[in-house]
């Protein structure tokens, strides 16, 4: 099925949505509107594909949602270590989940730029966001599929070092961290099997 291409196309799409679920379940909206109380942050790639709610069968107030190109935890980008504090402190999460995917366009434009001959400096937005992953790429010769489970690995251990996570776990808050990878051509979900919790996380 075609893409929508018309952006009001989504608007009647949406209200065809609200009628519906209103009907299948009527003060659905309403009760949204009190507030949230999701228990998962996902922090997830932006491609297009890896829609969290539609893939898990989530409804609106199920998942707290993050995304980037290539499911980047940055140690010093505030937008994420904002989000983290937002979720664990104030919303109440108790689920970080970063989730990769294959067939990541950033993951293959980092393993092409890993080849190039010499290293130049990122010179625009989308190399410099990310240079941290190419470099990866470069130390480690990975093919774009080793280096979409590198990447989920990375930034985990990237997400259980950030204050907002120490610290929530130094309180003795039972948040947990996981890393997942969506197949595409499957449309699963796969546990990493890398899970840091308060208990674990002074070795991560």
């Amino acid at each position: 099925m075609a893409a929508p291409e018309d952006p009001r196309e989504l608007l009647r799409k949406n209200a065809q949505w609200a009628v519906d679920v209103e009907s299948a379940e009527p003060g659905f909206f309403t009760q949204c509107a009190k507030g949230q109380a999701p228990k998962i942050l996902w922090i997830g790639c932006a491609d297009s594909r890896v829609p969290e709610s539609v893939l898990t069968v989530s409804k609106p107030g199920d998942i707290f949602v993050h995304r980037n190109i290539a499911n980047q935890v940055h140690l010093e980008d505030d937008n994420i270590l904002s989000v983290l504090t937002y979720a664990v402190w104030e919303v109440g999460v108790t689920h970080v989940i970063v989730v990769g995917h294959t067939h990541c366009g950033g993951a293959a434009a980092c393993c092409a730029a890993a080849q190039a001959p010499v290293a130049t400096p990122p010179s625009t937005p989308l190399e410099r966001w990310l240079a941290p992953l190419t470099a990866i790429a470069r130390e480690n010769g990975y093919t774009p599929a080793e280096l979409v489970e590198a990447n989920v690995r990375e930034q985990v251990a990237n997400a259980a070092k950030t204050e907002q996570l120490r610290s929530a776990w130094e309180a003795g808050k039972d948040v947990k961290l996981y890393g997942w990878v969506y197949d595409i051509e499957q449309g699963r979900l796969h546990d990493m099997g890398i899970t840091v919790t308060k208990d674990n996380f002074a070795s991560a």
